[in-house]
């Protein structure tokens, strides 16, 4: 079995997506569906997917579970709480009564576009990634390097909340800069209750010339800080067709972990996604 730890879908004649901006974002611009998502996939063994938010609205979420109750690829849900919010749970509590509610097994806030760096390490948001713990669903971390020492410093505040740290914190691979993000992600790394996804990589490198080898010092580090036991695939799709198709994402996946034995690639491409966000699968 493949997973898709990371894709997202969206429909402008629902909902804009304030986020798609400027002229290079423009191939963003049009409606993305479960439909399109097979025909992307087709042919990368990918078998089920974790379907994820992309707008600080709370209508979002539920339109998600609705979508994965009906469909058969989405395993999970990661949906959106304004994490620092006094009513975020109550929202939480809205969502687990809806049609779907089984399906969400992470929430996330868009942390990284936050203007202040130590969002993460708020009192508010600290209790109410807390309680996550206790409800059983996991945290993703969406964060840059300005953002990534207030995200340590959740992980270790709320030990008993699992955590997944997206597109692996965005490093700064055009410049080819390793510091202080490796530094930090060593940090991360060593806290139990955090694992990694490989997602997101290709649109932080040259969109249009690309190639494996700009990403492979993060990825190598990442495999010797959290190994393979503890990272997942996710494609970032479509987003990532900035850069590039599902089939080269994938394929990257590929080339960076392709010193994995069989047992450790099975974690990577499913079990890690399994364990960490608790699929019903």
């Amino acid at each position: 079995m493949r997973i898709d730890a990371h894709h997202h879908i969206w429909n402008l004649e629902v909902r804009d997506q304030e986020w798609i901006k400027g002229d290079l974002m423009a191939p963003l611009r049009r409606n993305f569906s479960m439909t399109d998502l097979r025909a992307a996939v087709a042919g990368t063994g990918i078998d089920r997917t974790v379907l994820v938010q992309t707008v600080t609205n709370y209508d979002e979420t539920p339109e998600l579970l609705e979508i994965a109750e009906l469909d058969p690829m989405v395993a999970g849900v990661v949906g959106w709480l304004k994490i620092d919010a006094p009513d975020a749970l109550d929202h939480l509590d809205q969502y687990l009564e809806l049609p779907g509610a089984d399906f969400l097994v992470g929430i996330r806030d868009i942390a990284h576009d936050e203007p202040d760096a130590n969002y993460l390490s708020k009192p508010n948001v600290i209790n109410n990634v807390k309680e996550l713990g206790t409800y059983g669903l996991v945290y993703d971390l969406l964060t840059k390097t300005p953002q990534l020492a207030a995200g340590i410093a959740l992980v270790k505040a709320a030990p008993d909340t699992q955590f997944v740290m997206d597109h692996i914190s965005k490093p700064y691979v055009t410049k080819g800069e390793m510091e202080p993000w490796a530094t930090m992600m060593r940090e991360l790394a060593s806290l139990p209750n955090v694992v990694c996804k490989i997602s997101g990589m290709i649109t932080e490198g040259n969109w249009n010339s690309w190639k494996s080898a700009d990403f492979e010092p993060y990825t190598d580090l990442l495999l010797e800080i959290f190994g393979p036991q503890r990272l997942m695939f996710g494609s970032d799709w479509p987003v990532a067709t900035l850069a590039g198709t599902y089939k080269d994402v994938v394929t990257l996946a590929e080339s960076v972990t392709r010193s994995l034995s069989a047992s450790e690639a099975d974690a990577f491409w499913s079990t890690t996604a399994i364990r960490a966000y608790r699929l019903p699968i």
